[in-house]
């Protein structure tokens, strides 16, 4: 994160100057490919009936990565657009800055303290302000299974525990085929890490070591257990996982390959586009021990502060916009994940969505409702990337013990 505060002074001058055009909001994000593109598109819409000119600042690639070097030039200049595509911890380092717009009157005049769970509003408010609007809920703790291949194996449903899970792989190792789906890159090696922190740990002991990152959590008998889980379930992965991309591990499940795959709700579309149907042909279901708990990765539009009084009257519709149930509605069935507010319809969503939905629900009532810490929502992008990396250095190097990667992984959490 550039240092801006220096900048306030700067920004004060030249903010009116770069500020959009009257009734134009110019929304940054790099959502550029298939049913995120058409999603925006239908954003663009709303918009236009709505009186106001949409300005695309689209940057591809990189994740984000590239949209953020943009992004902060653009604010360093004073220049900065309406609305930036930005999520989690990294809102709050912005807000910081001083260089977020205050979206409490849209937020009170829309009630989105009360369409959105509290851990989730959090993350979009900075001291009380709302400062993003939520676009999505990504559930991160799905396990994917192959109808047919569970069949041929002889596993009677998805396994429900971690020892059910075990029992289950044997079976389909002993079949001839792959138990576990897994491309061997850091991010997918902390996303099932995590689906073992909760599915061991449970929610509290995954606040306190993924979230908190608590010392005492993290060098615990229970973390122990994690890892020695977590050792067992690479056991049962393919020679050929290491550099793999997640979508090609779905394919492996898709084609019957493979039994089981560790991924969010993005692979539903893999299994969408190749014509399969949930329940059928594949199953949907929470990892391990998870049933109870929901870890939550939620896509977000941070507003920027603007001089120009009808530039922030558009800025105000388009935040009220992005969490009306209409666009709700058709951005998340494009993109496969859930709408963020809580009264939503699910009629038009499949059986893995409604699941979603029903979950993500009951878990924001009983504590169950978690930040993903491997995709950007629960720690600073520092403390992250330093327990990515021991947690895949552990994964990829079974010279390693479990004490040492305990210790690793502790001590990658102190990073700031």
């Amino acid at each position: 994160m550039l240092k801006l505060s220096k900048l306030a002074a700067a920004l004060a001058l030249t903010l009116a100057a770069g500020a959009a055009s009257a009734g134009e909001v110019e929304v940054l994000h790099w959502w550029t490919s298939g049913g995120e593109a058409k999603s925006v598109g239908e954003l663009k819409k709303i918009m236009q009936a709505k009186g106001h000119t949409w300005k695309d600042f689209a940057v591809a690639g990189g994740g984000g990565d590239n949209a953020m070097t943009v992004l902060k030039s653009r604010v360093v200049a004073g220049n900065p657009p309406a609305a930036a595509q930005i999520k989690g911890p990294a809102i709050q380092e912005w807000a910081n800055e001083g260089v977020l717009a205050n979206l409490d009157p849209v937020a009170k005049a829309e009630q989105w303290d009360s369409l959105l769970p509290k851990v989730v509003a959090d993350v979009m408010k900075y001291k009380g302000n709302y400062v993003a609007a939520p676009v999505n809920v990504h559930r991160v703790n799905w396990m994917w299974a192959n109808a047919a291949v569970l069949k041929k194996a002889g596993v009677a449903a998805a396994p429900k525990t971690w020892d059910e899970f075990f029992v289950a792989a044997e079976k389909v190792k002993k079949a001839g085929l792959i138990p576990v789906a897994h491309g061997g890159q850091n991010w997918q090696d902390f996303t099932t890490f995590e689906d073992v922190v909760l599915g061991v740990g449970g929610p509290k002991f995954y606040q306190d070591a993924l979230v908190r990152l608590d010392p005492k959590a993290l060098n615990s008998a229970t973390m122990t257990k994690v890892l020695e889980t977590f050792r067992k379930i690479k056991s049962y992965t393919d020679p050929a996982s290491p550099g793999r991309d997640w979508n090609l591990a779905t394919a492996m499940v898709i084609q019957e390959k493979a039994a089981f795959q560790f991924m969010g709700d993005w692979a539903k579309g893999e299994f969408t586009a190749a014509g399969k149907v949930p329940g059928k042909d594949y199953i949907c279901a929470a990892a391990p021990g998870t049933g109870n708990a929901y870890t939550f990765n939620v896509d977000s539009f941070a507003m920027f502060k603007l001089k120009d009084a009808t530039a922030q009257k558009a800025q105000g519709d388009l935040a009220a916009a992005i969490m009306g149930p209409e666009f709700q509605e058709v951005f998340n069935l494009n993109k496969g994940s859930i709408p963020v507010r809580l009264n939503m319809k699910m009629d038009k969503f499949d059986d893995c969505a409604k699941l979603s939905s029903k979950d993500f629900v009951d878990t924001a009532k009983t504590g169950g409702l978690v930040p993903s810490a491997a995709h950007g929502m629960a720690i600073s992008p520092a403390a992250e990337g330093a327990i990515k990396d021991a947690v895949s250095q552990f994964w990829n190097n079974d010279k390693i013990s479990v004490a040492d990667g305990v210790k690793n992984i502790a001590k990658a959490a102190a990073t700031k």
